[in-house]
């Protein structure tokens, strides 16, 4: 670590938008296998920056569990897969999302908030907007002795702007550009006289979409699919440092069943298996970590194409440690009437990778051009999420349901 200053403001940071994130401790190999040094498994956390990419801040989604790739597309579809847009019902749609953060601990500051929609071009063709604002409050700024210093608002934010096609009546291709903001602790200085700046960094996502009938003996049925490989893009640094920091690249694989049994009562089950394709964090010495001696990790030094091909087979401990590194949501939502919706759902990681697990309900109410949906997240282990006991929601605005010539 550079310096005190600098890993005060990271670690505060990381503590409030990586709610799965620990310090990992160096571990130990015993026959072939790696240990804490309590001799417990080996935790292994892998860890970007800007992890606000990855929070989830729709309430529907954020009912079920996290799961979000292949269920129906409405205006929040950016965030999971944009390639489904083109499938919306409507052909044009807003939604606003606010997401209180940390409220369990009494901070009243510290939120995120999401604008996004869509507008359909044609029955081939849709795009889509968003952006992205996350606000860590007031932090006090402190020098390398903790002397107190200047306060600050870190934030950060993202601008999105996507285009999905239909490639046949069933399948369906997307891409998003973004421009990513990140403002943690600008103008603060090193112990070495060194000025943190703002973070920035350019990223794309690349998703399908495919779709298809069952038949059911009694109602109809409909099985989607998609695949999202979010977050591709540069690295990102708050200094002049080589040493730069991956950004949450991910792979999302996602499956929705939806059932419509007849004409008032509908369930879809879905669920998501998603990884992050970052390099695996070396947990052992720092001669093990640093083979050519440079002074650096050598996880750290790849491009952010190697390390996304790298991240699928470099974990110390082989395939069995890749496994536990997969993410996975499951989600239920039943409609009456399409008016009313009761959600529930589970998200689920290792132990070693960060532990999260819980579970989370939610109710979505629509009528005419307006809907709203309310999510909460209920902790099952000891591991704190920054959304424990609270509730959000967000705001939908169907405009194709609208009749404008009225």
């Amino acid at each position: 670590m550079k310096n005190l200053l600098l890993k005060t403001t990271l670690i505060a940071v990381l503590a409030l938008v990586a709610s799965a994130t620990s310090l990992n401790a160096q571990c130990f190999e015993k026959d072939g296998k790696l240990f804490n040094p309590d001799g417990t498994d080996c935790t292994n956390t892998v860890v970007t920056a800007v992890p606000f990419l990855r929070i989830v801040s729709d309430a529907r989604s954020g009912a079920m569990g996290d799961a979000g790739i292949a269920i129906s597309a409405d205006a929040n579809a950016l965030h999971f897969n944009a390639s489904k847009l083109v499938f919306a019902e409507e052909d044009m749609s807003v939604s606003a999302t606010y997401t209180p953060w940390l409220r369990s601990l009494g901070l009243n500051d510290v939120y995120l908030a999401y604008l996004t929609g869509y507008k359909k071009i044609d029955d081939l063709q849709a795009i889509g907007f968003g952006l992205r604002y996350f606000s860590l409050g007031q932090i006090q700024f402190t020098d390398i002795n903790g002397e107190a210093l200047n306060t600050g608002k870190p934030n950060e934010f993202e601008v999105a702007v996507a285009y999905s096609r239909k490639l046949t009546d069933r399948f369906s291709a997307g891409i998003t550009g973004k421009f990513i903001y990140s403002n943690l602790a600008s103008g603060q200085q090193l112990d070495g006289g060194e000025v943190i700046s703002a973070g920035v960094a350019g990223a794309a996502d690349i998703s399908f979409t495919y779709e298809t009938p069952i038949e059911m003996e009694n109602g109809e049925s409909n099985l989607r699919v998609g695949l999202a490989l979010s977050n591709i893009g540069s690295k990102i640094t708050y200094t002049k440092s080589i040493d730069r920091d991956y950004l949450p690249a991910n792979f999302g694989l996602g499956a929705a069943w939806e059932m419509q049994f007849d004409e008032y009562n509908s369930l879809t089950i879905a669920g998501d298996i998603n990884k992050l394709m970052v390099p695996t964090p070396c947990p052992t010495t720092a001669a093990d970590c640093d083979q050519d001696g440079n002074g650096r990790s050598d996880f750290k030094e790849y491009s952010p194409v190697q390390g996304i091909f790298r991240s699928f087979g470099d974990a110390p401990e082989g395939f069995s440690e890749e496994i536990r590194e997969l993410m996975y949501s499951l989600g239920l939502e039943y409609w009456y009437d399409k008016q009313f919706a009761v959600r529930a759902g589970y998200f689920a990681e290792h132990g070693t990778k960060g532990g999260r697990q819980f579970f989370t309900v939610g109710l979505g109410l629509k009528y005419n051009v307006f809907g709203m949906n309310f999510s909460y997240l209920v902790p099952t282990t000891n591991q704190r999420n920054p959304l424990d006991n609270t509730l959000r929601f967000s705001l939908l605005f169907d405009f194709g349901n609208y009749d404008f010539d009225e």
